[in-house]
C-alpha cells in the first residue's frame, strides 16, 4: 500500500467507507493515518518483526486495537516498569487499553504485524504517513488538528 495508488485518503472528519481489513494487510509504513474525525481516528500499522508500537500511556485516551496478521504480545500496566498484563495476540485478536494504561505490542513473528488502532480522540495529523518508527519519533509536526475534540488535561506519555 506504501506509494501506492490504493492508499486510504484520509478525507476526515467526512463520511469514508473502505475494506479496513485489507487497507491494514497491504499498509507498508510503521503508521498511516486512515481517517481522523472530531472525536477518534484510524490508523493502520505495520510492525517488523522484532519491532513494537513503543511503550506508552494516554491519560486521557481509550485505545482499541485489532492484529489482521501476525503475531505479538501484548502487554500492560499501571507504570511503565509494572506491565503486569501480558497476553500472546495474532490474527483476529483485539487489545483494549483503557486510558492512563501504559501499553506495548511485540511482533514476536517472522512476518510483520499489521495492526489498526482507534484512539479516541484523535492523536496524530490527518493523512501523516511514517514509514518507521524513528521517523515517527521524529516527527515534529504530528499534531492533531485544531477542529478536534481534545481532552483538556494530560498529554501522552512515553
Amino acid at each position: 500500500m506504501s506509494n501506492s495508488v490504493d492508499r486510504i485518503q484520509d478525507i476526515g472528519p467526512q463520511p469514508q467507507a473502505f475494506n479496513i481489513e485489507q487497507a491494514t494487510k497491504d499498509n507498508t509504513d510503521y503508521r498511516s493515518v486512515a481517517w481522523s474525525g472530531r472525536y477518534l481516528q484510524v490508523t493502520l500499522m505495520s510492525i517488523p518483526p522484532g519491532g513494537d508500537i513503543g511503550l506508552e500511556a494516554h491519560p486521557e485516551t481509550d485505545q482499541f486495537l485489532r492484529l489482521d496478521s501476525g503475531n505479538g504480545r501484548a502487554r500492560m500496566g499501571a507504570t511503565k516498569d509494572q506491565l503486569t498484563f501480558e497476553k500472546d495476540v495474532s490474527d483476529g485478536w483485539c487489545v483494549l487499553v483503557p486510558a492512563g494504561t501504559w501499553h506495548n505490542i511485540t511482533n514476536t513473528g517472522k512476518e510483520p504485524m499489521q495492526v489498526y488502532a482507534i484512539y479516541a480522540p484523535t492523536h496524530h495529523a490527518p493523512g501523516k504517513v511514517q514509514a518507521t518508527a524513528e521517523v515517527a519519533k521524529a516527527d515534529k509536526k504530528d499534531e492533531p488538528p485544531a477542529w478536534s475534540v481534545q481532552p483538556k488535561h494530560g498529554s501522552d506519555k512515553h
